[in-house]
This record gives C-alpha cells, structure tokens and sequence, in this order.
C-alpha cells in the first residue's frame, strides 16, 4: 500500500482519491477550499456529457463508459447528477466528410448509437432559427452532468471512502530528495488570529510515496516546468434568463453546439433556477486563474449578442445574470496529460483537461490511478508524458480555432 498525497480536489482529484482508495492506497487530498472551489472548472451548474467526438473512437468509447457509470451514480445518489436530454450539434450549411459534426453522426451511427440527422430537423425546436442551421446530428443518449453537485457528491463520497481531507491547506512546492518527489510543502493557516498576516501562516511537509498534481489550470503557475506543454485560458460563460422560459425546456431545447467549430458557441437548456447557461469552446486568453483580469469582456458581450440574435432570437434579449471565464489546462495536442514524470520519479500529473474532461469523470479515477501505480493502457499511451509535441499539432474537432 502506497503513501498517495494528491494536490487538487477538482474532478480529476477526487475521482483518483476515490478510485486510489478503492485499490488500498492510503490518501490525503489537498486543496485550499474552500470546496467544491468556486475558481475551479469543475465548479459550475453543467458540463456536457456526449460521445460524439468526430473520427475519434478512443473518446467515442470511452464517453460510452462514462454513460453508463453516470447512470448508475444516480442510481447510487438517488440524484439526477446526470441528465439525459440529448446533445444536438447543428451545422450553418450542408453536413460534409471531414466535419466534425458529419464524422460524429457516421462514427455513433457506427457503433450502434441512438442517433438522427437533423436534415430541416429544427422545426420542432422553435427557439432556433431553422435557416441558419438546416443540417446537424442529434445525439439521443447524451445531456449533461451539473458539475458543482457531482464534485461536492464525490468529495463525500472520498471522505466516506477513507480519504484524508487536508481542505485550507496551500501547495508551495514539491518536496524533492536527491533521487525522486518525497512528498509536499504546504502553507496551512493557523487557527487564531495574528496581526501579521505572514505570522498566521505555517509551513509543513506532507510526505509522500507518490505525488499526484490534479491542479487543472493552476498547474503551470504551480510548477513552472510545465508552461513548456500546458497553458492556461479562460473562456467565457453566460447565465441567462429567459422571458419565454419554455422555448428553452430539455424537450424543446437540448445541450447543443450552433456550428461549434466555427462559432464557438455550446449551451444547455434551462435549469431548475430558470437559467439557460451559453459558453464558448474556443481559442480563450491566456492567464492564470486567480488573475486579475478574469472576466468577460465588453466584446465578448456583444459578440455573444450577435450570436444570440442569429440563432435564439427569443433568448437575444434576455438579461445576463452571472458571467464567469471558465479555465482550461490546455496542452499543445488537446488530449489528456495524465502520466508519472520520467525525470521526477514519484511525481505523477494529471492535467491537460482541454476544456473536454468532465464528462469523463466516471471514468478518470481509473485511468489516473493506473497511472500512478504504473500500468499500461492504449489510453495511457495516448495521455502520456510527450514534451516533444509542438503547438497545433492537433486539437479538439469540437473547437472553436483561430
């Protein structure tokens, strides 16, 4: 059994905690809290759930896993974490070979999905605007997860699971031997209250036979020698709410892409609270995440008007209510970075989230902890340590590209 000490209580942290305990490893999970971490990609009302991933089958397959434990964890949550509703990705011209949303339809149409063209298919969807978008593919089995609720479920379940819980505890650096990562040095806040700030502060080492860093964008600033391969980036999301709230019901409107790779522009229907939630997949600003200039920008207001107005003209009116910049890990490939550091034995990352991660979640335990106990897979081979991969040498076919 292995000392485990993993940094971030995101959703790739606490499903290797859970997964890593299953296994009978002994783990501590860190994280400055307060959780789940209101700055954290994982912390919002929805994420989308789909296996529609272009000519990619290693996503394709694995989405279909991911299908299927999220409907058993809310047979196990007595909770609707997961909502089936459908994931419609609709083109503003005639679907071709080559388009991610063409290649998507003849790959799950393949693997025996439950899928339909939407060839003049908008009619009965009425918030959209059919002539803009006369061809797409609609994914019958897929929805959305709500995220925030699915990591504070998960996080009980680590907890329940054996997981020690260092919440308020701040990662300063790794704590290096001579020969391999023995663990972490933490800044933890003390319980009373000093003058001095940098007097209410303590430092302490945490060791560890294996370091896990699940610090999504963070993790450049975290450990600096990793902005050779991850960037950070924000992307905008809006929080709407409609004034004809039933154009936008799962039946009538479900998750979607408007011609994603070259809007950008996914969203889901609207929720219990009566918000429809609009974001973007694309390019993003470079920054890290507690910067000072994360949030959406006039123009990035307007241009979501623009849009609004093309293709939900019901929706292009509705006041914004919340806006955040959603933070992505991006590597230089699109693809997961999940894979031990061949020069710093006992150091294990598991980043690179790309913006497409969350979906995942019932299966990212397993694959992290495979990782981190050394094992081999197809998947791990394609999420491994690879520093040689140059800038645009590939990328999500969802994505927004400049």
């Amino acid at each position: 059994m292995a000392r485990v000490v993993i940094v971030g209580a995101g959703i790739n942290g606490v499903t290797a905690a859970i997964e890593l305990r299953k296994r009978g490893h002994a783990v501590a999970l860190v994280d400055p809290g307060p959780l789940p971490h209101p700055l954290a990609a994982s912390t919002d009302i929805s994420k989308v759930v789909r296996a529609a991933y272009g000519a990619d089958e290693d996503y394709t397959e694995l989405a279909e896993r991911s299908i299927q434990l999220w409907r058993k964890w809310n047979e196990e949550s007595n909770a609707e974490l997961y909502h089936e509703v459908g994931v419609m990705f609709m083109r503003q011209r005639e679907m071709r070979p080559g388009d991610f949303e063409y290649e998507s339809f003849k790959t799950l149409q393949r693997r025996g999905h439950k899928v339909e063209r939407m060839h003049s298919g908008l009619r009965r969807f009425p918030a959209w605007d059919p002539e803009l978008f006369p061809d797409g593919v609609l994914e019958l089995e897929a929805g959305y997860a709500e995220s925030g609720r699915a990591v504070a479920t998960l996080l009980g379940r680590a907890k329940s699971a054996g997981a020690e819980l260092l919440q308020g505890r701040q990662f300063l650096c790794l704590d290096e031997g001579e020969d391999r990562v023995r663990g972490v040095v933490l800044q933890q806040k003390k319980e009373s209250v000093a003058a001095d700030a940098a007097q209410n502060c303590a430092e302490a080492k945490i060791a560890a036979d294996l370091v896990i860093m699940a610090t999504g964008a963070w993790t450049p600033g975290l450990l600096p020698f990793t902005r050779a391969f991850f960037r950070s980036t924000g992307q905008p999301v809006f929080h709407l709410k409609p004034s004809r709230p039933e154009l936008f019901a799962p039946e009538r409107f479900p998750v979607f892409g408007a011609d994603i790779t070259t809007t950008g522009y996914y969203g889901f229907p609207i929720n219990r609270d009566g918000i429809v939630k609009i974001a973007q997949h694309g390019p993003g600003r470079e920054m890290p995440p507690d910067s000072p200039e994360r949030a959406v920008t006039a123009e990035q207001v307007r241009d979501l008007r623009e849009f609004l107005r093309r293709a939900f003209p019901a929706l292009a009116g509705a006041p914004v209510v919340s806006t955040r910049l959603c933070m992505y890990c991006d590597t230089h490939d699109g693809h997961f970075w999940i894979a031990r550091d061949p020069e710093r034995p006992g150091l294990v990352i598991a980043a690179g989230d790309c913006g497409h991660g969350f979906k995942f979640a019932p299966v990212l335990g397993e694959i992290i902890a495979d990782a981190a106990e050394g094992k081999s897979s197809p998947l791990l081979q394609k999420f491994r340590w690879r520093p040689e991969t140059l800038p645009g040498s590939g990328t999500d076919a969802a994505r927004l590209r400049q």
